[in-house]
């Protein structure tokens, strides 16, 4: 018993719809090669895949577009607990942007099992920080705003009558007189009623430097002023 060992070369003719390539002969018998097809894998879309799936291929590949769809899933979530603690719209909507904006960092520092658990504890953890600082410049700001009227003459806005332009007029001349540092957070904090963040962002300055300019411009003010009583 022998086996005849057939090497076709010769190039296929066509395909058949069965998948094989057919046409081919060889001392007059055709030989029908299987075509072998390797199957395209899709790629699955972001929307079907599970929280999990997408924490772990985010820091694997670092994708921002699986950070969009944590964001199309838990921001409504988000903003109610932001709501909750803050009970304002604004801030709500501003602290949670932040939170988001967060993650790109905060999911690759750790190993999160359960994310919408997790998410919740960052959220509330969030809004009590930002609650303990609101709380702490409305306390500085209404100490602020006490002092200077003990201490600064503040009835130059409260008096009535023929004197009460004039002596308006002889604070803002006194506010003139103060370096440029000091008499624009002067000017910011108590004529246009801003906080102390918001001129941190607007001067560049830092927080204790505002502090400083507010607390040495209102007792160069006081001086001014008992100066001007007093002639």
């Amino acid at each position: 018993m022998f086996v005849l060992a057939i090497r076709c070369n010769t190039a296929p003719d066509s395909i058949n719809p069965a998948g094989v390539f057919s046409g081919i002969r060889q001392f007059g018998v055709p030989l029908w090669i299987p075509l072998i097809r390797t199957p395209v894998q899709e790629p699955v879309p972001v929307h079907s895949l599970s929280d999990e799936e997408i924490l772990s291929g985010y820091r694997k590949q670092g994708d921002r577009e699986l950070i969009g769809e944590l964001f199309r899933r838990y921001s409504r979530f988000v903003f109610l607990v932001c709501m909750k603690y803050l009970s304002d719209q604004d801030l709500a909507r501003d602290a949670a942007m932040q939170i988001f904006e967060n993650l790109f960092t905060d999911l690759k520092k750790h190993d999160i099992k359960n994310f919408k658990p997790w998410l919740h504890s960052v959220t509330k953890n969030h809004c009590l920080m930002a609650l303990r600082s609101l709380r702490k410049e409305m306390r500085l700001a209404a100490e602020m705003q006490k002092d200077l009227e003990q201490s600064m003459e503040y009835g130059y806005f409260l008096h009535h009558g023929v004197d009460a332009e004039q002596r308006l007029h002889e604070l803002e001349d006194a506010i003139l007189l103060l370096n440029r540092e000091q008499r624009i957070c002067i000017e910011l904090f108590y004529l246009k009623k801003k906080c102390y963040r918001e001129i941190v962002e607007e001067t560049g300055s830092t927080y204790n430097e505002v502090k400083s300019n507010i607390q040495n411009g209102k007792r160069n003010l006081r001086i001014l002023l008992s100066q001007r009583n007093e002639r």
